[in-house]
C-alpha cells in the first residue's frame, strides 16, 4: 500500500466534508433553539389582573360590578376596594429598601444563633429595633436563579419566575404580569425609584421621579450608593408620594469583588445602617401627624457565596432577608429564626395596604406583621389568601369543583384536587361558625387558633404544590427540537466514521504498522468509555454538582493509559530492531517525561479548588493560598506570568531562530506581556482606588485588549505571506522532521504551511495566556500555567503520533483535557461560580455586550485553550503520507486532514453530550431538582457548545486560509517559473 493510494483512497472530500459539518451544526442550532423555546419558559397560569373579584369567593365573582369597578378613579377605587375587601390597610405609605445581595445571616444570624459580633456592631441600630420588637425579621427563601431580576419580580408578583430570566436579567423587559406596583399605579399612588436601573426597565412610565444607575459596574462600589442617599433627606421631608423604592447596590458590588470577608463589607454594612436609621426616625416623626404612617421594609433580592458570588441554589445564595420595620411596636418578641419564601411578601404587602393580591401569586402571608389587626380581620385576611390560590388551583385542576367531593372525617386519605378542596372546605367551614358565635367567641380562644392552622394548612400546601408545578411542556415542539439534535449528532458521528474509514492513519509512520493498527487498543476503548460514563453520571443530581471529579478522574486514567503504552513500546526488546536506538530512546524518554507532566499538573489542578457544590468547604491550595495572604498569591502570580511568556517565546522562537520576521512579530508580544505585569503589580489588588488610579488601569486594561487582538490578526493574516517558500535548516520544528524525506521538506506547500500554522498557533495560545493572566481571579494564575504546559506536553507526546496512537484519541485527549481545565479553574455547574468581577477589568462604562464577552472568555479559558491548541497540534503531526516519492500532493486530502479530526472529534463530542443530557433534562422536568441543578448544567452545556463553535470554527477557517495562500503562492511560484 503506498501513499498514493491512501491519498486517492477518499470517498469524502474535503468540499463535501465542509457543507456536510456545516449542514449538521445549523441543524444542531435548530434543534437547540426549538428546544429551549419549548421547555424553559413558565408562564403565568391565570391572565389578567386582579380586581374587585379577589375580595369575593371564586364561583362568585361579581363580572359586571367588577366591570364598572374597572373605570373608577383611584380614589372612588381604593374606597371601592376598602369597603368590600373587611380589612383597614394597616400603613398608608411603603418605603421600600433593597440591599442587593444582603444575606440574612448578616442581620438575624443562622440556624438560631445570633451574627457574628462583626455584623453585630456593623449595624446596631436595625439590631436594637429587632431587639424592641420595632422590627420582625424573616428568612425569606429565594428561589434559583438568584440574579436580581427574577428576584424582584418575584418580590413583587408572588410568582414563579422563568428560569431563563437568568439570561434577560442583562437586558430586562418591561414586566407585564400582575404586580404590585401596577396596583399601586391603578390606586393612584406616587412613586419615586433611586437605585437599580432595573426598576426603570421593569415598570416604565410608572415612577413620578427616579434616578437610575447600572447595576452591572461592579467596580463602583461608592458612587453606585451615593446617586440613592443623595437624594434621600429632600424625599423624606416631600409629602407628594406613597411609595419609595431605594435600591442599594453596593455591598452586592463589594461581594463581587472580595467577597463575604471582603475589607468594605463592614463600613457598607454601616453606611447601609445608618440610611435604615435615618428612615426610621423620619417614619416616627410621620407617625404623629398621620393615622398609620409609614412601612419601611428592607429586603434583599438574594444572599451571596464566601467568594461574593451568586446565582445558585445554595443555602448562602437563597437566604434572602425580610425586614419589617414599624415606626411603633408589633408587639412581638425579638425572634429572628422565622422562616418565610420571597414570593410570600407579595401577598403580605397586597394586604397591608389593600391592594388585591397579584393574580398568579403562590405565597402566603407573613401573619407576624398583621398583629395590629382584631382576630377577625386576620381570620378575614387569611380567607382572602385562600380565595386567591384556590382561583389558581382551579385553573391547574379544570376539575376542581369542591362542592363535589366527600370530606367527612374518617373517609380516607385525599389526593390532587380532592385533598385541596378538602383542607380548604375545612378551613371555611370553622371560619363560618366561628362568625356565627358573634356573641360566645373569645378573642385569641381555642377555636381561633383552629382557624388560623386550617388556614394555614391548606395556604402552606397550596403554596409549596403551586411552586414545584412545572408548567405543561409543547411537547410538538419538544420532541421537534430533540430529533433535530439527534440527527445532526448522526451527521457528525457518521462524518467521523467515514473520515475514520478513508484515512485511518493519517501518518506515515503508521504504515509499518497496519495490522496492528486495526485492532482495538486499550486506549481507543478507554476513550470512548469516558462518553458512556459521563453520559450515565448525568441522571443523578449528586454527579451532576460534583463533575469535576469524573474529569479529573477520566483524563488522569487515559493518560495513565499512554504511560503504560509507551513503557510497553520502549522496552528493550523492542528497541533493538529499530536503525537507531539512541534516537529511538530518547524520543521514549521524552514522551515519557511529556505524561509525567501532564499527570502531575493535572493532579495540582484538582487539588487546586476542592468540590463543586457539597465538598466546596474542604481544603485545597487556593484556600491555603489565600489564608497565606496576598503577597504569596502576587508571587505565584507574578511566576506564572513569567513563565507563560517564557514557554511561549521559547516554544515560538526555537523553530525560528534566525527569521527575522518571524522573530518581529514575536518580540512585539513582549510588550502587552509587559503591560500584563504592570498591571498586576500596581492595580489588581487596589480595593479602593481613585479617580485617577481607576481611569489608568481601565486605559492598560484596554490597551493589553486592543494590542493582543491587532497583534493577533496581524500575524494570522500575514505571516502565511511572509514564511519562505523554500526551506532551510535554520527552520526546524519540535516534531521529528528528520523522517521525511529532503524530497518532500522542499515541496514549499508542505513544509511552509506547517511552520505558518505553528508560529500562528502559538501566537493565539500565547495571546489567550496573556489574556487569561489579565481576567482570572489571581489564585488562578498558576493553574493558567499549569493547563499551558499540559497542552504544551501533550502535544509534544503526540507529535510523532506516539506508539500507535490513532489521531482521534488524540484530539479527543486533549479536548478532555480542556474540560477537565475548566473545573481546575474553579468552575461548577452552579451559575454562582461565574466571575462577573473579572467582566469588567478595562470596562469604564456598563456594555451588556462586552462584559458578557469578557464572561464568556473567562469562564471557558480551558476548554478555548484546548481548541486554539489544535492549530499547533495540526503543524507538528507528520502528514506526508499525503505526497508521494514523485513530490506529487492531493491537496484537498491534506486539508482534509489538518482539519478533519481537529474538528469533527470535538463536535461529535460536544454533540453526543449535548443530545443526551437534553434527554436526560427532558425526563427529569419534574424532578425536584430541575431548576436548581439539571437546568443550570444544561445552560452551561449550551455555553459549551458554542465555545465548540467559536473554536472549531477559527481553528478551520486559520487553517484554510494559510492552506489557500500557500496554493496561491506555489502557483505563482510555478507560473513564474514556466515564464
Amino acid at each position: 500500500m503506498n501513499t498514493r493510494t491512501i491519498g486517492n483512497y477518499s470517498s469524502l472530500t474535503c468540499t463535501k466534508l465542509t457543507l456536510f459539518t456545516v449542514l449538521a451544526v445549523l441543524i444542531q442550532i435548530t434543534g437547540l433553539f426549538l428546544f429551549i423555546t419549548g421547555f424553559f419558559p413558565v408562564k403565568p397560569t391565570l391572565s389578567g389582573i386582579s380586581g374587585l373579584e379577589s375580595f369575593y369567593p371564586p364561583g362568585s365573582d361579581p363580572i359586571d360590578l367588577s366591570q364598572n369597578a374597572s373605570t373608577l378613579p383611584p380614589d372612588k377605587l381604593k374606597s371601592l376596594y376598602q369597603e368590600v375587601s373587611g380589612v383597614p390597610p394597616v400603613f398608608n405609605r411603603l418605603v421600600l429598601m433593597v440591599i442587593d445581595g444582603l444575606p440574612a445571616e448578616f442581620v438575624l444570624g443562622r440556624d438560631g444563633m445570633p451574627p457574628s459580633k462583626e455584623f453585630v456592631e456593623a449595624m446596631p441600630y436595625t439590631q436594637s429595633l429587632l431587639t424592641k420588637g420595632l422590627a420582625i425579621g424573616y428568612h425569606a427563601k429565594a428561589a434559583p436563579p438568584t440574579v436580581t431580576m427574577p428576584r424582584l419580580k418575584a418580590m413583587l408578583s408572588g410568582a414563579v419566575g422563568e428560569f431563563l430570566d437568568v439570561a434577560f436579567n442583562f437586558n430586562t423587559q418591561a414586566f407585564l404580569d400582575d404586580n404590585l406596583i401596577g396596583q399601586f399605579f391603578r390606586f393612584g399612588w406616587k412613586m419615586v425609584m433611586l437605585g437599580d436601573e432595573t426598576w426603570l426597565k421593569l415598570f416604565p412610565g410608572m415612577f413620578t421621579r427616579y434616578d437610575g444607575v447600572s447595576s452591572f459596574f461592579v467596580k463602583d462600589t461608592i458612587q453606585v450608593d451615593y446617586n440613592v442617599s443623595r437624594h434621600l433627606a429632600d424625599e423624606l421631608k416631600s409629602t407628594d408620594w406613597d411609595l419609595l423604592i431605594l435600591h442599594y447596590l453596593g455591598l452586592d458590588h463589594v461581594g463581587h469583588i472580595g467577597g463575604r470577608n471582603c475589607i468594605l463589607m463592614t463600613p457598607k454594612l454601616m453606611e447601609m445602617d445608618e440610611v435604615i436609621k435615618m428612615i426610621h426616625s423620619s417614619t416616627i416623626q410621620t407617625q404623629e401627624v398621620e393615622q398609620r404612617g409609614t412601612l419601611l421594609l428592607v429586603v434583599s433580592d438574594h444572599g451571596m457565596t464566601e467568594s461574593g458570588n451568586h446565582g445558585g441554589s445554595s443555602y448562602e445564595e437563597t437566604d434572602s432577608l425580610a425586614l419589617f420595620i414599624s415606626p411603633g411596636t408589633f408587639g412581638y418578641t425579638s425572634e429572628t429564626d422565622i422562616k418565610a419564601f420571597q414570593v410570600d411578601i407579595a401577598a403580605t404587602l397586597a394586604l397591608l395596604f389593600g391592594v388585591p393580591i397579584p393574580k398568579n401569586n403562590i405565597g402566603m402571608l407573613m401573619e407576624d406583621v398583621f398583629t395590629s389587626l382584631t382576630d377577625e380581620q386576620q381570620l378575614r385576611i387569611l380567607e382572602l389568601n385562600s380565595w386567591q390560590l384556590l382561583r389558581l388551583l382551579q385553573a391547574q385542576f379544570p376539575e376542581l369543583e369542591c362542592g363535589r367531593f366527600s370530606c367527612e372525617s374518617g373517609s380516607g386519605g385525599h389526593e390532587g384536587a380532592e385533598m385541596f378542596c378538602c383542607l380548604y372546605l375545612d378551613a371555611a367551614a370553622l371560619f363560618e361558625s366561628w362568625k356565627s358565635k358573634n356573641s360566645s367567641r373569645s378573642a385569641g380562644g381555642d377555636d381561633y387558633r383552629n382557624i388560623v392552622l386550617a388556614y394555614q394548612n391548606f395556604l402552606r400546601s397550596a403554596s409549596k404544590w403551586l411552586s414545584g408545578r412545572a408548567t405543561d411542556k409543547p411537547i410538538g415542539l419538544l420532541a421537534l427540537g430533540i430529533a433535530a439534535m439527534l440527527l445532526s449528532c448522526s451527521i457528525l458521528v457518521g462524518l467521523l466514521f467515514v473520515y475514520g474509514r478513508d484515512a485511518p492513519f493519517g501518518g506515515r509512520q503508521h504504515l509499518s504498522h497496519i495490522d496492528n493498527m486495526k485492532k482495538w487498543h486499550l486506549d481507543e476503548i478507554f476513550s470512548l468509555a469516558v462518553i458512556f460514563i459521563l453520559i450515565s453520571s448525568m441522571g443523578s443530581s449528586s454527579m451532576v454538582e460534583e463533575e469535576q471529579y469524573i474529569w479529573h478522574f477520566m483524563t488522569a486514567s487515559l493518560y495513565l493509559i499512554f504511560f503504560r503504552k509507551t513503557l510497553q513500546f520502549s522496552t528493550p526488546g523492542r528497541l533493538l530492531d529499530a536503525q537507531n536506538v539512541d534516537r529511538k530512546q530518547k524520543r521514549s524518554c521524552s514522551r515519557i517525561y511529556s505524561i509525567v507532566a501532564v499527570l502531575i499538573s493535572g493532579r495540582i489542578l484538582k487539588g487546586w479548588h476542592q468540590g463543586g457544590v457539597n465538598w466546596v468547604h474542604l481544603p485545597d491550595i487556593s484556600k491555603l493560598l489565600e489564608q497565606a495572604g496576598s503577597a504569596a498569591i502576587k508571587s505565584l502570580q507574578l511566576i506564572s506570568v513569567l513563565l507563560v511568556i517564557s514557554i511561549s517565546l521559547t516554544a515560538i522562537l526555537l523553530p525560528f531562530w534566525k527569521s527575522h520576521f518571524v522573530m518581529l512579530f514575536t518580540i512585539i508580544f513582549l510588550f502587552p506581556g509587559w503591560l500584563v505585569l504592570l498591571y498586576i503589580l500596581n492595580y489588581q489588588d487596589s480595593i479602593v482606588t481613585s479617580a485617577s488610579s481607576d481611569a489608568i488601569a481601565t486605559t492598560v486594561a484596554q490597551s493589553i485588549y486592543a494590542l493582543l487582538s491587532i497583534f493577533t490578526v496581524v500575524i494570522l493574516f500575514t505571516i502565511p505571506w511572509f514564511m519562505p517558500l523554500k526551506n532551510s535548516k535554520t527552520f526546524r520544528l519540535f516534531c521529528l522532521s528528520s523522517d521525511i524525506s529532503p524530497q518532500i521538506q522542499r515541496e514549499p506547500l508542505f513544509w511552509g504551511f506547517r511552520y505558518s500554522i505553528y508560529a500562528i498557533g502559538w501566537c493565539c495560545v500565547f495571546s489567550w495566556c496573556l489574556l487569561q493572566l489579565l481576567l482570572q481571579q489571581p489564585i488562578n494564575s498558576m493553574p493558567v500555567l499549569l493547563l499551558l504546559v499540559q497542552i504544551l506536553a501533550s502535544i509534544w507526546y503526540f507529535s510523532d503520533g506516539g506508539p500507535h496512537t490513532r489521531q482521534w484519541v488524540e484530539v479527543a485527549a486533549l479536548y478532555y483535557v480542556g474540560m477537565t481545565g475548566h473545573f481546575g479553574l474553579g468552575n461548577t455547574n452552579t451559575l454562582a461560580t461565574i466571575d462577573v468581577a473579572g467582566a469588567y477589568i478595562g470596562v469604564s462604562s456598563h456594555s451588556t455586550f462586552i462584559s458578557g464577552i469578557l464572561m464568556f472568555i473567562i469562564t471557558y479559558a480551558s476548554p478555548m485553550f484546548a481548541l486554539l491548541s489544535m492549530l499547533i497540534y495540526v503543524s507538528v503531526k507528520d502528514m506526508s503520507a499525503f505526497m508521494d516519492t514523485q513530490n506529487d500532493m492531493n491537496v484537498g486530502q491534506l486539508l482534509k486532514t489538518c482539519v478533519g479530526y481537529p474538528c469533527l472529534v470535538p463536535l461529535g463530542l460536544n454533540s453526543i453530550f449535548l443530545v443526551a443530557y437534553t434527554l436526560i433534562l427532558l425526563l427529569m422536568r419534574n424532578h425536584l431538582f430541575v431548576w436548581s441543578v439539571f437546568s443550570p448544567k444544561y445552560l452551561y452545556v449550551c455555553a459549551t457548545t458554542a465555545c465548540i463553535y467559536v473554536g472549531t470554527s477559527f481553528v478551520a477557517l486559520a487553517t484554510t486560509y494559510t492552506f489557500m495562500v500557500f496554493v496561491a503562492r506555489r502557483k505563482l511560484k510555478e507560473g513564474l517559473m514556466n515564464e
